[in-house]
């Protein structure tokens, strides 16, 4: 058991905050955050010793830098014990822990999944014990660790684990954003500075004694190191080399002082200690995907009696006393020392891929294709895993020392690419441009890279594809007789730019391209094509072909899992993918392909509007708008904003709807970007539709598409079917409403996607002449097995029946239809819709249901919304403490209001107290 240690000197308030802290009744996180030498990692032992006298288990961990880039590899260190001990996690956190760490195939969970799964293992390991987890030197967490670390230290209130973190103020932090409580370390006063030096060194002399304090300005550390290093000259002076040293930051020139001591070591024993440096000793168990014990020091008593390491009391390990101390053994080892002790570490870790590339890497100087093959394998497993930002340094060193220059520049040209997915577009153009490619700019990689960063910063999709296009055409002509990488990854970048013009000519030019390619072009390549372009010409019988293409998404990179995921929303089957997307987007925007992450949340927006899940659609959409505008990403900026405004003129926020449409058309239509523009004139019709505006809905549809044709290659003529029907109708255009509707089903939609499928069976129906007709086309698009995916759309259509049926058989035969057509409307928050059905309603005799807290109850996350704007936060306070954006706050209080009976939100306290006295049962 840990003996608690006497107070230390000037430290008393904080190591009475940490003895709160610890023997609190529940569980919760604490960062101490302060310089180096500040004393954090002696208030961690004293912590230690505190939870082992209240009898906690303490499991302690520390950042290693040469791990900063290693996904999970912190995590482990905390888990190991745990994961040894008899705690086994069950089943299902088992297989997150393995899929994590490599050791099982799987879906690579996102931070949520694996924050909750570890949670469950903290709460079966703490129902025996208590636990104290402990990091020190926080700051060189890997960021996909400190992001787990984060979620759960955030979760820990009222379980039996707490979670105590050490940070660097001189280094930027994964934990500065982690909303955790901090805890500031700072110097120690004039004060007790002097009392922890005389303490220590009773028999200073007085020069040096000043010397000493006016040099530590209170840091603990240089209190305790610079007397010996300063009392070294009998005539009592400063020895010059520190003395020429003021101007350095503490830190350099702590660890200088630190330095000497090594360089008066043995040579066996500098090595022992650089070993232990590169590989992390005394910090817990080693991470990656493929865990193993790290190395240990061995013969080091020399070390132990410079002052240099400490023992560990409970494994006999030595560890260094201090952080300085492993980054000074570092910094004094020459390269060739540093290289020779990476190699020998690769050797004893050559069963686990990713910490043998680590030192490989940092072991390797001339080119070696060994080396290099794998480095390029550790690079994939870490794509898989969430780790792209690894990967691009591990295949640009692996390009490097390729033995060859076709597979360096292919090396290259994929860190290149990972780059450029990881939202590092910047990066990417400079690895295409690099050295090892002596084509420089008109090289096909360097075309890629350069082409990304036009296309996704700027919007600019003409030049992009004429660069595009003569890349791939210098590939053909070049002779390459097989699918190329490269060729694979221009072919698609030219499908999205193509896809983004949403232009004929444009897609025809592209279409005719790859015609040329024949065999060059993969399956996978052609089915993008096929419902990226024009899905009505060429997306049947596609379903099937993606529903095989994605049987293994967790072994997938996470591009082919964005590209596979947009030909599924294409095809209206994207609900079955948004589980995996969920699963894995985090992951990827926290140290991952960052583009492919906004990608995937893109895609879970469409899919939460299209279920009718329009506020964690909202959510999303803001989500991915900040990162995108955060990344300088603008053309997905311009999407998350057209995509906003969609949602915004669905839920009949006018105002709104229209401010973004005149962004997202002012910023897309001079770029030639038909997909954005195409969306905002859809975002007009529906705002306008859910207005009452019928002549602007049909103005703004026919821009889209003609009446009675879906223009080719014009991605929202199928998908504003029902809007120009609709507006036709309504404006006395009964021919053209019936001719688009034949239009639909000559042209096959419902062959195409199920979504398809309903909305023109509700076409037809609603443009339907006879009532026989009328009746069997709404009950087909009534009745389909997918109908109720689509809320919005079969509301829609379920109020024409209505309206049809109270005209032709009388209001008693139309309530069937019109009551859940208003019953869906209020639930989605589709205002204008709501009040339409509603008027049908008492045009049927049948005044609507009153929203009375009986009929219509606050869901939970409403209650909580209600109930703080009682207390009068505001939007913006209330979207802090319940972590949504403003809107969202006052989108839910919107709908709130009518449920409560009242219109201001000065009467929402007393609303409330109502809803309390209303009778249950």
């Amino acid at each position: 058991m840990e003996s608690i240690s006497a107070p230390m000197v000037g430290r008393e308030g904080e190591q009475a905050e940490l003895a709160a802290f610890v023997t609190a009744a529940g569980g919760g996180a604490l960062v101490l955050r302060g310089e180096t030498g500040v004393g954090k990692t002696s208030l961690l032992g004293h912590a230690a010793a505190l939870a082992d006298a209240e009898g906690h288990a303490v499991v302690r961990a520390a950042g290693v830098e040469a791990e900063s880039e290693l996904p999970y590899a912190g995590l482990h260190q905390f888990l190991h014990p745990l994961l040894a001990d008899a705690a086994r996690p069950d089943d299902a956190t088992q297989a997150v822990l393995d899929a994590v760490f490599g050791r099982a195939s799987g879906d690579p969970p996102s931070v949520m999944a694996l924050g909750i799964a570890v949670l469950g293992l903290l709460s079966r390991a703490a129902a025996k014990q208590p636990l104290l987890l402990l990091l020190d030197d926080g700051q060189w967490l890997d960021d996909a660790s400190a992001d787990v670390c984060g979620f759960v230290g955030r979760r820990l209130a009222g379980s039996t684990t707490k979670l105590l973190i050490a940070v660097r103020t001189d280094i930027a932090s994964p934990f500065d954003t982690a909303a955790l409580p901090e805890l500031s370390i700072a110097a120690l006063t004039d004060e007790d500075a002097a009392r922890l030096l005389d303490r220590r060194y009773p028999e200073l002399h007085g020069r040096i004694r000043r010397a000493v304090l006016e040099q530590a300005r209170g840091n603990p550390l240089a209190l305790l190191e610079l007397p010996a290093h300063l009392g070294g000259r009998s005539d009592g002076r400063p020895l010059d080399d520190l003395a020429g040293q003021q101007d350095l930051p503490l830190p350099r020139r702590l660890q200088k002082l630190y330095g000497a001591r090594i360089a008066a070591l043995g040579d066996q024993v500098r090595a022992e200690l650089l070993m232990g440096a590169l590989d992390g000793a005394g910090t817990g168990a080693a991470g990656g995907p493929a865990p193993g014990a790290r190395y240990r020091m061995r013969d080091a008593d020399e070390a132990l009696a410079a002052g240099l390491l400490d023992v560990e009391p409970a494994t006999g390990d030595f560890t260094f006393r201090h952080p300085l101390v492993r980054s000074a053994v570092v910094q004094s080892a020459t390269p060739n020392q540093r290289r020779a002790a990476h190699g020998a570490l690769a050797q004893i870790h050559r069963e686990h891929l990713e910490r043998r590339a680590t030192h490989l890497a940092a072991a390797t100087l001339d080119p070696d294709e060994a080396v290099a093959g794998i480095l390029e394998a550790a690079a994939g497993s870490a794509t898989r895993r969430g780790g792209a930002l690894a990967a691009v340094t591990w295949l640009t060193r692996a390009a490097e020392l390729s033995e060859n220059h076709s597979d360096g520049s292919r090396r290259l040209a994929d860190a290149a690419f990972v780059a450029g997915h990881a939202a590092r577009l910047g990066q990417a153009q400079r690895l295409a441009l690099s050295g090892l490619n002596p084509a420089g700019a008109d090289a096909p990689a360097a075309v890629l890279a350069s082409a990304y960063q036009a296309f996704y910063q700027d919007g600019d999709v003409r030049s992009t594809h004429r660069q595009v296009m003569a890349a791939i055409e210098q590939l053909r002509e070049s002779g390459t007789t097989g699918p190329d990488e490269v060729l694979t990854r221009l072919v698609t970048l030219l499908l999205a730019i193509s896809q983004y013009t949403g232009e004929r000519a444009t897609w025809e030019r592209t279409h005719e391209l790859l015609a040329s390619l024949g065999d060059l072009v993969t399956a996978r390549t052609r089915i993008y094509s096929s419902a990226w372009s024009d899905v009505i010409r060429h997306g049947t019988g596609c379903a099937g072909a993606v529903e095989r293409a994605t049987a293994n998404l967790p072994g997938q990179e996470p591009w082919e899992v964005t590209r596979l995921a947009v030909t599924a929303y294409h095809l209206d089957i994207l609900s079955q993918y948004r589980p995996h997307l969920r699963r894995v987007v985090d992951r990827e925007l926290e140290t991952g392909a960052v583009a492919s992450g906004m990608v995937m949340l893109h895609l879970i927006m469409l899919d939460q509007m299209a279920a009718g899940e329009w506020d964690e659609a909202e959510d999303t959409g803001q989500r991915v708008l900040d990162l995108a505008v955060g990344h300088g990403h603008e053309l997905f900026a311009a999407q998350s904003r057209a995509y906003l405004a969609q949602l915004a003129a669905l839920r009949g926020q006018a105002g709104r709807a229209r401010d973004l449409q005149a962004e997202v058309d002012a910023w897309a239509r001079p770029r030639g970007l038909g997909f954005l523009t195409q969306i905002a004139d859809a975002v007009g019709a529906t705002a306008a539709l859910s207005a009452g505006d019928h002549e602007a809905a049909y103005l703004y549809a026919i821009g889209i598409t003609p009446p009675g044709t879906f223009k080719p290659y014009t991605y929202q003529a199928p998908r504003t079917l029902l809007d120009l029907v609709e507006a036709a109708r309504h404006t006395g255009r009964a021919e053209q409403a019936r001719a688009h509707a034949l239009a639909a089903h000559d042209a096959g939609l419902p062959e195409v996607s199920p979504r398809l499928a309903l909305v023109t069976h509700g076409a037809l129906a609603m443009t339907a002449e006879g009532e026989r007709e009328a009746a069997e086309m709404f009950a087909r698009a009534e009745s389909h097995p997918d109908a109720a995916r689509f809320p919005f759309e079969l509301a829609r259509i379920r109020l024409a029946h209505g309206m049809r049926v109270r005209r032709g058989q009388g209001p008693v035969a139309a309530r069937r239809f019109l009551v859940p057509a208003a019953e869906a409307f209020e639930r989605l928050g589709a205002a204008g819709w709501a009040e339409r059905a509603r008027a049908e309603l008492r045009a049927a005799g049948t005044p609507p249901r009153a929203s009375t807290p009986e009929s219509a109850p606050l869901t939970w996350q409403e209650r909580r919304i209600a109930d703080l704007a009682a207390c009068g936060l505001t939007n913006k306070e209330i979207g802090k403490q319940m972590h949504l954006s403003p809107r969202t706050v006052s989108s839910h209080l919107y709908r709130v209001f009518p449920k409560l009976g009242i219109t201001t939100r000065a009467a929402l306290r007393d609303a409330l107290t109502r809803t309390e006295e209303v009778p249950h049962g």
